[in-house]
This record gives structure tokens, sequence and C-alpha cells, in this order.
């Protein structure tokens, strides 16, 4: 069978206009979010910063240190919001300018990957704000030495957070990369199972590098992180992910 496609082939300059389109809507979708939650910037920052005003002693509060902050913190996260309520947008716009160039079989790969990807990823943000943060400024305010009263600057809290946000959501995309290396060939379902020791001391290795120096909260990252690894490990087997590649690259005709 042949593998020309049946769209005809497209020029650069049409390329070009595609992907320059497809920018246009991902960006008026941020825009329309980000002016439907800007109105409630203040309330989504109050949201945010809970986790650590529930430490704070009842006579302190958070201060702004620089005179724009008062204004820069909420917008700078009602932006970020912005662009995580319009990931799912602006993956579809992805996934509508490379499908015509993927064949069937990837295809098929390539978009449950996509879905999986922002489903965990919101997962990883969600159980960092509702199971780590609590532990994290927790343990940092209980550590203040005496005579010294915690005041955090929301803008300097703003940054942790989101790294903390982006840093989870990466973390829980371990069965999408588990995914990738065994449809590419690089490892297979077998291999990655005899280095499960492995894979649980690196674990916990990064649970300590990301959470407070005591083993509830290591172990609250690094057992999510296990079973992720085993979800994609599970995940990989499947068909709909390339669990035989062989009869999927008998597959090479395009739609």
């Amino acid at each position: 069978m042949s593998d020309a496609p049946v769209q005809p082939q497209q020029s650069l300059i049409q390329h070009l206009s595609e992907l320059r389109n497809r920018l246009i809507i991902s960006v008026v979708a941020i825009l329309i979010a980000l002016v439907a939650i800007y109105p409630f910037a203040n309330e989504l920052y109050h949201f945010v910063a809970q986790p650590l005003l529930k430490h704070l002693p009842a006579d302190t509060s958070m201060i702004a240190t620089q005179v724009s902050s008062p204004f820069m913190a909420p917008f700078k996260l009602s932006l970020v919001a912005a662009i995580f309520a319009a990931i799912p947008v602006v993956l579809y716009q992805l996934w509508g300018f490379v499908a015509p160039g993927l064949y069937k079989h990837e295809r098929r790969l390539v978009f449950p990957l996509l879905f999986m990807s922002v489903i965990l990823f919101y997962l990883g943000a969600l159980f960092a704000y509702y199971a780590v943060f609590p532990l994290v400024f927790g343990f940092f305010t209980a550590m203040a030495p005496e005579g010294v009263t915690v005041m955090t600057d929301i803008s300097s809290y703003l940054d942790f957070i989101l790294k903390m946000f982006f840093a989870f959501g990466v973390v829980f995309e371990v069965p999408v990369l588990t995914i990738i290396l065994v449809r590419s060939g690089i490892t297979t379902p077998q291999k990655l199972l005899a280095k499960r020791p492995y894979v649980i001391v690196g674990a916990f290795a990064l649970g300590m590098l990301l959470t407070p120096p005591d083993i509830f909260s290591q172990t609250l990252l690094a057992v999510p992180m296990w079973l992720l690894f085993e979800l994609g490990v599970l995940l990989s087997r499947l068909e709909m992910f390339g669990g035989k590649p062989a009869a999927a690259s008998a597959d090479t005709s395009r739609d």
C-alpha cells in the first residue's frame, strides 16, 4: 500500500499560515480565560495562599515588599491560571497541526498520550496543593528560630508555589514517559520491571529533594511516583498505546 498522503502536499507558506492561525486561536483562548479569571484574582490568590496562611501565627500575615506586588502577584497568578485553563485548547490546536503528517497508528497513540498528559498534569498540581503544601509550610513555619516572625512576601510565595505546581505536574507525567520509552523501542516493559528497585530508590531520593526532610513527606511523594511508574508499564502493554508494535508497524498507511 502506498505511503502517499491522500491530501495534497502543502507548501511552506501554507504550513506557516496554518501554524499562525492555530497560534492565534491558542492566544485568544488564553486571553478569554484571563478576562474571565482576572476579576477574581485576589480571591484566587487568597485560595492558593491558604496552605501557608493556616500555619502563620494569629498576629501575622503575608507582606508585599515591592510597590507593584499587590497588583502584579495576583495578575501573574491569573495569567498562569488562564494558561492552565486553556491547555486543552492549546493541545487541540497542536494536535490539529501535526495530525495530518502522522501515520494512522501514530495518531492512535499520540492523541491518548496528549489527553493523558493534561489530566496527569492537573492531578499533579492538585496533589501538590492538597497533600504537599500543608506539610511543607507546616514544617517551614515550625522550624523558624525563636524570635523570628514568619511574614512571607506575596511575590516570593507565588514564585515558590508555581515552581512546585510545575515540578509535581511534570513528576506525574511518569506514565506518559514510560509509554514513550517502550513505544520508541528504547526499552521494554519487562526491562522496566526488572529495574523496579532502582525506580523506588530514585522516587524516594526525589521525594527527599522536593519535600521536607521527614519520612512521611518523602513517602507521600515517592509512593505515588512508584504507582505511576507501575501504571505506565501496565498501559504500555495495551494495544492502544503501542503494546503490539509489530502489528502497528504493518499499518503504515495514512488516512
